[in-house]
């Protein structure tokens, strides 16, 4: 054996460098980083939010977190493509594991989303979120840009996300709506990408809809991100339904006409001129998925993340 480590999610002796856990064993955290409360000296923390009370059709984004560990697996050991090195060889990852949340009072979900996640990066780590349904990305942002100030959204999604929206709701169709209304975010600079439904409202936010991404190019698409968040901080969200079902079937609510998971990642992989301050992965229901399809998208998508910070960091 080339190695005896394994179980690093708890073993490792460090907050950096490559784990060696065989593909098929060992203790799940998201790419075998350390599994810590501890963000002091953290680069960058993923964490896990288990909630998907807000849902309008099928539920099971609870367990998305965990499908996106698992399917995390993959990644383990190897250069990551298409970065071409080991992330972690100088950068401080760890797993927070996952938000504590009373699933009999959804009304103090929000809050307690937002509190935790301030917590977090109050350290200055950067967080990476895994959903989870989309309206933890409310709170999420709230936190974020208690930070930064109002963030330019990037958002790559099936659906608008603005529909009604009282200021009280539960629902992951209207926090974009919400955010907009309230100044978290600044629709001049904010962007959706792979849009395919209609909203009543889009509050100013540009669109790069279904049909259009199919004609488009991946670096014109990066272009078209990068030119409408120009120098504000941005927020990337990623809800799996951006995906064409036939690449991310694991989904509550699919829609047919999507792109590629390898389209959008390239896009993804465009984006590192972007001052991405938090992103998140959203929307991933294991229970639909097949193959574990869904997941590993979503996993891959969490490490471009990575990936991306990684890259910036070199650079400094």
């Amino acid at each position: 054996m080339p190695s005896q480590s394994i179980d690093n999610a708890f073993a490792a002796r460090a907050r950096t460098g490559a784990a060696s856990d065989p593909t098929y064993a060992g203790a799940l955290s998201f790419m075998r980083r350390p599994y810590s409360k501890t963000v002091k000296d953290a680069d960058a923390v993923v964490w896990g939010i288990p909630f998907d009370a807000a849902v309008s059709n099928r539920p099971g984004a609870r367990f998305g977190p965990q499908a996106i560990r698992r399917a995390s697996a993959i990644f383990d050991n190897d250069p990551q493509y298409p970065f071409e090195r080991d992330l972690f060889e100088a950068m401080a990852v760890i797993d927070y594991g996952d938000c504590l949340l009373d699933y009999g009072n959804h009304q103090k979900t929000p809050a307690a989303i937002e509190r935790q996640a301030a917590k977090i990066l109050k350290s200055g780590a950067f967080l990476v979120s895994l959903g989870g349904d989309h309206f933890v990305t409310w709170p999420l942002l709230k936190a974020h840009a208690a930070i930064h100030g109002p963030l330019a959204l990037v958002q790559f999604d099936a659906h608008q996300d603005t529909w009604f929206d009282d200021g009280k709701r539960i629902d992951h169709g209207s926090f974009v709506a919400r955010a907009a209304r309230d100044g978290v975010i600044v629709a001049d600079h904010s962007i959706q990408i792979g849009i395919r439904t209609h909203a009543p409202d889009d509050f100013g936010i540009a669109m790069v809809q279904g049909h259009e991404v199919e004609e488009m190019s991946a670096q014109a698409i990066a272009e078209a991100i990068k030119k409408r968040v120009g120098s504000r901080k941005a927020y990337v969200t990623f809800d799996i339904d951006c995906l064409d079902p036939a690449f991310a079937p694991g989904t509550g609510t699919p829609v047919a006409g999507g792109p590629s998971s390898a389209k959008m990642l390239s896009v993804l992989r465009k984006l590192g001129d972007l001052d991405m301050v938090g992103a998140d992965i959203v929307e991933v229901a294991p229970a639909y998925d097949h193959a574990d399809i869904t997941a590993i998208a979503g996993a891959t998508v969490a490490m471009h993340y990575l990936g991306l910070v990684a890259e910036r960091r070199a650079r400094r």
